[in-house]
């Protein structure tokens, strides 16, 4: 059976802009188990070979779920461009999480037009890099989700934000400025964005919220990666009280994957993490807690 695509379909926000999804799935009115997918810093739901991984699961028989954060700086209009530089100024984590609350309701609302695919009680996230730390967050607190997978994610969002004179700068102009490597803007962080941090640290705190986990959880990080360490792979296994962690040998941060990629074949490290991913989603929850309780005991 060929597989369907529901592409930018628009998500009321909490937050005054739209968040832009889009669904891959089989059309065979069964239900299926949902995964949802959180694209990471200065990413989108488009981003390289995301879609192929979206295509990847719904072969598998999943119901696949990409979307773009409301505030990634992208728009309906121009839903891979950063044109809407004010907006990406504006994020925070708090949105973020907000956005991913909202995707989940819409999901699960009983009057979703695709509620005959879904099943509701499988519902499973992903999160690419800092859309693995919102995604932790978000598993954390939400007793819908059943399984968590995080790829290249950070383990900690304070360790991120600039430090001393940088900081006391960023607050007297109110705003620093990053620069897009892929496409060679300058892109604004409002100081609104370390405001709303310390605000909520406690929300924010992915160490606390990893070791409330009590769900399984996969961490994958390419042993390269130079962007996120793969130290932050270490914290979240060591935190996360059920995980598998798979280090890629040398994988970077997006595991071979750039954009566009036009490519019909992935990169040999992206198809392994897929393959062993969607091993631990057919795997029952209760089979996988029953195994790292197994191999807990058989290490101790």
């Amino acid at each position: 059976m060929e597989i369907t695509k529901r592409t930018n379909l628009e998500i009321e926000g909490k937050h005054n802009k739209p968040i832009l999804a889009d669904l891959i799935f089989k059309d065979d009115k069964k239900p299926k188990p949902v995964v949802i997918f959180c694209h990471g810093y200065k990413g989108f739901k488009d981003w390289g070979a995301w879609d192929k991984m979206g295509e990847f699961y719904a072969e598998k028989g999943y119901f696949f779920v990409k979307f773009n954060f409301s505030h990634n700086g992208t728009s309906p209009e121009n839903p891979t461009e950063f044109l809407n530089i004010e907006a990406f100024g504006d994020n925070n984590y708090i949105k973020e999480l907000d956005d991913l609350q909202s995707v989940l309701d819409w999901i699960l609302t009983p009057d979703f037009d695709q509620a005959v695919q879904i099943d509701t009680k499988s519902i499973n996230l992903i999160g690419h890099s800092r859309g693995g730390g919102i995604a932790i967050i978000k598993a954390a607190e939400e007793e819908r989700v059943d399984k968590l997978i995080t790829l290249a994610a950070v383990s900690d969002f304070a360790s991120r934000f600039p430090k001393e004179k940088e900081l006391e700068a960023w607050e007297k102009k109110g705003v620093q400025y990053i620069k897009n490597t892929r496409t060679g803007q300058q892109l604004p962080h409002h100081y609104q964005f370390y405001k709303n941090f310390k605000e909520n640290r406690e929300r924010l705190n992915i160490q606390k919220s990893t070791k409330k986990l009590d769900i399984p959880h996969f961490i994958a990080h390419g042993s390269n990666d130079t962007t996120v360490s793969i130290a932050d792979a270490g914290n979240l296994f060591e935190w996360s009280p059920i995980s598998k962690l798979l280090l890629v040998e040398n994988a970077d941060h997006v595991f071979g994957i750039s954009h566009p990629w036009n490519k019909d074949e992935l990169t040999k490290e992206f198809q392994h993490v897929l393959n062993r991913t969607s091993e631990f989603l057919a795997a029952s929850v209760q089979d996988l807690k029953d195994e790292y309780i197994d191999n807990d005991e058989a290490d101790s």
